[in-house]
């Protein structure tokens, strides 16, 4: 019998009742709630009777509503009102809720991991897709729709399809001016926004093992744009200095006993997958997008695909879409393209290291004129660290505004919106159509790449700028 790997030890872990030959009732360790959807759900629950079965493994924040200008000023009077139920159902089930100014509210997918609430070999659901940023723990972390959001509520289980497995392997040393953002899209521009559906993706080989924890977080937020509701990256040692001392986190007696069996999570040697795929990360420069979904996506060196030269009628037909909707020329270079918004923010790249590494580059230089560039802090603690290290001045001196921190023009749910037809530099992670406003044009990208553009007024090549 070959050995399991990290996402069948977790879930064989977790299983209530065996209820076919692919499917089973698992066990729920926690559950995070947000604005948008999850006082719905408490007043669905409040509805039929019922109570939160487990309120202490419940958290919630504000984070997709609110606004994030300087004092929450122009939150939307459904953003208030969804705060204002938040507030009032949480509190009335006894769930915590890390509330607007206080430490640990932010982005969920941000505040989970920095508080020590995501842990390695833990099961973890949001109503939220990217839930699978948490698997940059190790931790089998998924997004679950509203009904499902009810059900756990209500149960702290869940009824779900036993995924196939796909192992990523990342090798080699990054190049200058590559990061973490980079690898991931490299990956999806390789096998396709659809490649990893039905799977469970474990990320692996020396480029990962080398990265920090934020940039296997950015790595696993990413996981649904491959198709793939599970990203998850084996437990290690960097993981586990991560974590020690987290609020959340086990302490004393507790923490070495969670180590000892987080030791056990990583996938046996001889653990078989359903698919294996290897990227030589030597040969990835920095990535961003041309078109309308995260699979259209080139080198920053490279063109703009040219629909003439392509045979096959139906990719032909997206490319003239894509190309058509963002304004854009086949067979031009990407770089150099003008560029109206810069966008630093998101559960994909809000962290302090994202910060770090943007600051770095627009330290001392000024936002191109007719660029309107925003930094959106992914929690207020790491907002906080970042003012304690004067990154918000470097920021507002090169011509950026400081903002709140939350969602924001991620997906614009709060009405922070690129205005239609502009084009915006983002690190975000979806390029849908209308993704940052009515016929807002997305381009994805890293931090120090948005920056950069930022800076050159164009999408532009951070290696060119002499710091990384």
């Amino acid at each position: 019998m070959p050995g399991r790997s990290l996402v069948e030890k977790i879930w064989d872990q977790h299983v209530i009742a065996r209820l076919s030959e692919d499917t089973d009732l698992l066990s729920i360790d926690r559950h995070l709630l947000h604005d948008l959807g999850g006082s719905r759900g408490l007043l669905d629950l409040k509805s039929r009777g019922l109570k939160v079965h487990n309120p202490e493994l419940t958290f919630a924040t504000p984070d997709h509503a609110l606004s994030t200008a300087p004092g929450r000023a122009g939150t939307s009077k459904i953003g208030q009102e969804l705060l204002a139920a938040l507030r009032t159902e949480t509190a009335a089930s006894g769930i915590t809720l890390f509330d607007v100014d206080q430490p640990g509210q932010g982005i969920v997918h941000v505040i989970g991991p920095e508080l020590g609430l995501s842990l390695p070999g833990a099961t973890i659901v949001c109503g939220d897709s990217h839930t699978c940023t948490h698997g940059g723990l190790g931790a089998l972390a998924f997004g679950i729709g509203s009904s499902e959001l009810t059900h756990v509520l209500a149960t702290q289980a869940l009824i779900q399809k036993r995924p196939k497995t796909l192992r990523a392997r990342f090798e080699g040393k990054l190049p200058l001016g590559v990061t973490a953002k980079d690898m991931i899209l490299a990956l999806i521009g390789h096998i396709g926004a659809a490649g990893g559906t039905g799977y469970a993706v474990e990320y692996a080989g020396s480029a990962i093992r080398a990265l920090p924890i934020e940039g296997r977080l950015t790595i696993c937020n990413l996981s649904i744009e491959l198709g793939a509701k599970i990203g998850m990256v084996a437990p290690d040692e960097t993981t586990f200095e991560f974590l020690r001392g987290r609020p959340y986190a086990p302490q004393g007696e507790m923490w070495d006993l969670a180590v000892k069996a987080w030791r056990e999570l990583p996938s046996d040697p001889d653990a078989v997958f359903d698919r294996e795929v290897v990227i030589d990360v030597e040969k990835i420069i920095p990535q961003v997008t041309w078109g309308i979904s995260p699979e259209h996506v080139v080198g920053v060196d490279g063109v703009i695909p040219d629909p003439k030269t392509v045979d096959d009628p139906a990719r032909r037909a997206a490319i003239e879409t894509a190309l058509e909707y963002m304004g854009l020329q086949g067979g031009a270079p990407i770089a150099g393209t003008p560029v109206d918004w810069v966008f630093i923010g998101s559960c994909t790249n809000s962290r302090l290291s994202d910060l770090r590494a943007a600051a770095e580059v627009v330290r001392g230089r000024k936002v191109a004129a007719g660029v309107r560039a925003w930094v959106v802090p992914g929690s207020e603690n790491v907002k906080r660290e970042a003012v304690a290290e004067g990154l918000d001045k470097i920021f507002i001196d090169a011509g950026f505004e400081w903002r709140e921190p939350g969602c924001s023009m991620c997906l614009a749910a709060n009405g922070e919106v690129v205005a239609p037809g502009q084009r915006s530099v983002s690190t975000s992670n979806r390029n849908f159509v209308g993704r940052q406003g009515p016929r807002a044009r997305t381009h994805l990208a890293s931090p120090a790449s948005a920056a950069a553009s930022a800076i050159a007024g164009a999408i532009a090549d951070v290696r060119m700028m002499g710091r990384q």
